[in-house]
């Protein structure tokens, strides 16, 4: 029995292309996708990455899932997958799932609610095993315990109401592991109960997955297999999509301006055009001189031409926001009017006039400008707008050189807080202010890659999380999300738009139209013969 939502449903506003079939699935073929780099490891719960989401979703399964039918991620669309029903207590503390049965891991071992236990003791750093790395664990912040009633029943208990708790389970990022499996082997050889095996990896070259003939879910998957090809060189991969040597492109691969290419060279292409739910932001690092200095930080932000990094890397078909994704495309953005009283985005003239007084304040200007560096991740969409930043750096007297980080050590580099400035992407795995606030501003998360702690604001996170009138959170989350533009937190450019692209071929594959991150369990998809 599903409860009835707490939150309304996400009205959205996107460009997107939802194919519509009518032909009956065919069962054979191996998908062929490209993927931009090595995945830092096949273990979801100890990455942060669509490198490793989108090909190692489809080895496992969910309690529940966003509807892979559907192209919106919402509490309206959440669906049984081990769990077949759940109900929260009257106190809205409580919430307990029915598992299925029968289901087996991939190496034989029959599934439990003992393995639910397991992976949230894991993921809250109880027990023996230990993750070794654990970006997620502060989305659990008011998980009390998770009990396994019995082999077919779960209950988490929650210190408090929490309406978003299962969109949080319903993520790409949320998998049951397996209890008898170490966190260590999942790195290498991850064992699901999901619709395809997990083959081999091979550095450099490509990652094999096989489909599972004991899927529980019968008659799934169709695909027999996946195979992605490891290209560095996006324009090599997307004249290799081009051409059609492969079946689909990387997630969010294809700019807009790539896009115009990609439709010409090849009108055929099926391309979802949307919101990706991910950010284009510089972080800090708040621990080392002269950037400890708010007025530093404070310049970058007033230096930032917001419209001209949406016109250059999006033919401006991005948008300009805070933390959350912003109105008409997200829920929880601050609408144009609160933005516009934030540092950084009022009349550029200006604003450039009040980033060189603070810099002055600092100690630096035309004759002495400080010289810096921008880290990024070696990948184009991380690359290319740090060349943006860098330029437009320059107006407030700093002067940055450009260091490139390979793309799988590119979460461990800004995790250890080793670098200057860097210009980064944050996406979010929910559109839900309990994952962009407690994941990215939380004191001690790990994916708090600048350090910034405020307890007074985190108390604020805490009390938006447990509130269930919508427009009372809202407007409690444009209070926080101001906030954290004022204190510079992560300075936010703008909201990256982006496509991804497959052949007419590939059938059954939906995009979200407000994340990126749980599109890609792809048991329902099937290649036309």
């Amino acid at each position: 029995m599903q409860p009835k939502t707490w939150l309304a449903g996400l009205a959205l506003a996107a460009t997107l292309a939802v194919p519509v079939y009518a032909a009956a699935q065919q069962a054979g073929g191996t998908l062929r996708a490209y993927h931009r780099g090595n995945p830092p490891s096949g273990s979801i719960h100890e990455e942060a990455t669509y490198d490793t989401t989108r090909p190692y979703m489809g080895v496992f399964n969910n309690l529940v899932m966003f509807d892979q039918t559907k192209d919106m991620e919402s509490l309206d669309t959440v669906v049984a997958d081990l769990a077949t029903s759940w109900s929260w207590d009257s106190s809205k503390t409580k919430i307990t799932f029915q598992l299925q049965k029968g289901v087996k891991w991939h190496d034989g071992k029959p599934f439990t609610a003992k393995d639910v236990q397991c992976t949230w003791d894991l993921l809250q750093g109880k027990g023996k095993a230990k993750l070794r790395k654990n970006p997620r664990k502060i989305w659990y912040w008011n998980l009390k315990e998770t009990t396994a009633d019995n082999d077919h029943q779960v209950t988490f208990h929650l210190n408090q109401p929490q309406p978003s708790f299962l969109a949080l389970l319903a993520s790409g990022y949320s998998p049951v592991y397996p209890c008898h499996v170490a966190p260590a082997t999942m790195r290498t050889n991850p064992i699901g109960t999901g619709p395809f095996k997990f083959v081999e990896l091979k550095q450099n070259e490509s990652i094999k997955f096989v489909k599972n003939p004991d899927y529980w879910k019968k008659g799934k998957p169709y695909l027999d297999g996946q195979e992605f090809t490891i290209v560095k060189s996006r324009s090599t991969r997307v004249l290799g999509f081009v051409a059609d040597k492969f079946d689909m492109t990387h997630p969010n691969d294809i700019t807009i301006p790539l896009l115009k290419d990609v439709k010409e060279q090849n009108p055929a292409a099926v391309c979802y055009t949307y919101p990706t739910n991910i950010s284009y932001n510089i972080i800090v690092n708040r621990e080392q001189a002269p950037f400890d200095n708010p007025d530093v930080r404070l310049a970058m932000s007033y230096a930032m031409d917001r419209d001209a990094f949406i016109k250059i890397l999006m033919n401006g078909e991005g948008a300009k926001g805070g933390v959350m994704l912003p109105p008409p495309n997200g829920v929880w953005g601050m609408p144009p009017d609160v933005l516009a009283k934030t540092p950084g985005y009022g009349d550029k003239t200006a604003d450039i006039k009040k980033g060189q007084e603070l810099m002055k304040k600092a100690g630096f200007g035309p004759d002495n400008r400080l010289s810096a560096v921008v880290s990024t991740r070696n990948v184009a969409t991380y690359r290319d707008p740090a060349v943006i930043l860098i330029d437009q750096l320059k107006a407030i007297y700093i002067d940055a050189e450009l260091k490139t980080i390979e793309n799988s050590n590119w979460h461990a580099t800004v995790a250890k807080k080793d670098y200057q400035i860097g210009m980064n992407l944050t996406g979010l795995a929910v559109d839900d202010p309990d994952v962009a606030l407690f994941e990215n501003y939380a004191c001690g998360s790990q994916r708090n890659y600048t350090g910034y702690c405020n307890k007074d604001l985190q108390a604020l996170f805490e009390k938006q999380s447990s509130m269930s009138d919508v427009e009372a959170r809202k407007k409690l989350v444009w209070e926080i999300d101001a906030k954290l533009q004022a204190d510079v937190a992560r300075p936010m450019i703008a909201h990256y738009n982006a496509a991804t692209c497959l052949q007419p071929r590939v059938q059954g594959f939906v995009r979200k139209r407000n994340g990126s991150y749980s599109d890609w369990r792809m048991e329902n998809v099937w290649l036309k013969q």
